[in-house]
């Protein structure tokens, strides 16, 4: 007998097969009432909001929850403007399902069309940050994919009140199958969740580095994500001193509780001397805690800073998602490369320099889901990218990679239409040939001829 979760994600699998069918006006028309009704309902969820933080404080204090997971938990007005913003951006965007990709003449009157289309059902599965439900189920909702939910607990009274407001706006919009989108509430639904390979296609963990391999380590389903966010800044020895300052100050301190926020600040050796007491006297006044090697911790024990200490080994692969810094010497770009690819974890990295060669050697070299030449590593967003909002970022090397929006949500299916076609025609001793020639042809044109 299945259990009541299994029904849950059953009646979301029967209406993802409906969903996936409907028409891009009605998808835009359901967003736009979700828009509105975050709008109106604001009291609302900034009361239950308020709920979590006020839980939250007291976990933080028995040290069963970080600040950094507090930080994310907090919604505002400013948050929520957040959200409705980027639903109306999703609206903006393109419809990825139904669009032929590509269309090949296998012989006259015989074509083959490859055609996106949804995945399916995703399961999303994130800690904290109320603000994911209404980013994920926009984007899910355009490309027509239903979606399973499960928050943390530190975020249940936001996330089932925003759920709900969402979905109800959703289903009120006719053409819009009901129970597509589900909330799951407890610890012991993950490991459900987990199991349910034959209905879930996609699960999207936010979270923890130990959360996200967890759900990595316990599950057949196919995961989009990354564990570890080990994004480094690299200060060439030809870089303008004023954008290293700003872009290495904006990379740690603008918001440090995030997966593309840096961790590790390398610097050319032949400008350490003149590069590091301005730059650390910036972060020792922000408050950052610097963890400085062998090499770097001989000029900055010099400087008058307030917060420092040597680092060890296990800085360099460490995310700290929090005011903490780790900065080292090296020779060359070479050996910047080399560290990067080596403790990196292939999410978001930077080099600041003005030679033309070097940005190339970097952007070929260093393999990480985004390359940022003299900018700072938090543009590694899906709404800063574009993409009205993310699903998640991904360094994985297959389907999709760094912030992943809704391209990352379609697959694609083969459609061959014929008239009677058989195989044996081209087989035996004197088959037919086949032309194999690429055509400009919508598969909606010929259906429709």
């Amino acid at each position: 007998m299945a259990t009541e979760i299994e029904k849950k994600v059953m009646e979301a699998k029967m209406a993802s097969i409906t969903l996936a069918s409907v028409d891009t006006q009605t998808k835009d028309k359901a967003l736009e009432a979700m828009a509105r009704a975050l709008d109106e309902n604001r009291n609302r969820i900034i009361e239950a909001n308020n709920a979590d933080l006020e839980e939250a404080g007291r976990m933080k204090a028995e040290g069963k929850l970080s600040q950094a997971l507090v930080d994310r938990l907090k919604v505002s007005n400013s948050k929520i403007d957040g959200m409705i913003s980027g639903i109306r951006d999703v609206i903006k965007l393109e419809d990825p399902s139904g669009r032929t990709m590509k269309t090949l003449e296998l012989d006259t009157g015989l074509d083959l069309y490859q055609v996106s289309c949804p995945i399916g059902l995703i399961g999303v599965i994130f800690e904290s940050r109320p603000d994911v439900v209404p980013q994920i189920m926009s984007l899910c909702l355009k490309s027509g994919n239903a979606t399973i939910f499960k928050g943390g607990s530190e975020a249940l009274n936001s996330n089932r009140t925003i759920f709900d407001i969402l979905v109800k706006a959703m289903e009120n919009t006719e053409g819009i199958p009901k129970g597509a989108f589900q909330l799951m509430e407890t610890r012991e639904e993950v490991m459900d969740l987990l199991a349910l390979d034959d209905y879930i296609d996609l699960l999207i963990p936010r979270g923890s580095n130990e959360f996200v391999k967890y759900i990595q380590d316990n599950t057949k389903i196919s995961v989009l994500g990354h564990a570890d966010g080990i994004c480094h800044v690299y200060v060439d020895n030809s870089a303008d001193m004023n954008k290293a300052y700003d872009v290495c100050f904006d990379s740690k301190v603008q918001y440090p509780a995030v997966c593309n926020a840096m961790e590790t600040l390398l610097i050319n050796k032949e400008i350490a001397e003149d590069f590091m007491p301005e730059m650390m006297k910036r972060y020792d006044e922000a408050g950052v805690e610097l963890r400085f090697d062998e090499d770097s911790y001989v000029i900055a024990e010099n400087l008058g800073l307030k917060n420092i200490k040597k680092a060890t080994d296990e800085d360099w692969k460490t995310e700290y998602n929090e005011l903490i810094l780790s900065v080292k010497l090296v020779d060359s770009i070479k050996q910047a490369i080399d560290h990067i690819n080596s403790y990196g974890s292939h999410h978001t990295d930077a080099i600041i320099t003005e030679d033309a060669a070097k940005r190339k050697q970097f952007i070929d070299l260093v393999d990480s889901s985004s390359v940022m030449v003299n900018a700072s590593t938090r543009f590694a967003d899906g709404f800063r990218y574009g993409k009205g909002a993310e699903v998640g970022i991904s360094t994985n090397k297959i389907h999709s990679r760094g912030p992943v929006g809704m391209e990352g949500l379609v697959i694609y299916k083969y459609v061959l239409l014929g008239n009677g076609d058989k195989v044996s025609d081209y087989a035996g001793d004197e088959p037919k040939p086949f032309t194999h020639r690429v055509i400009d042809r919508k598969l909606s044109d010929a259906l429709n001829n």
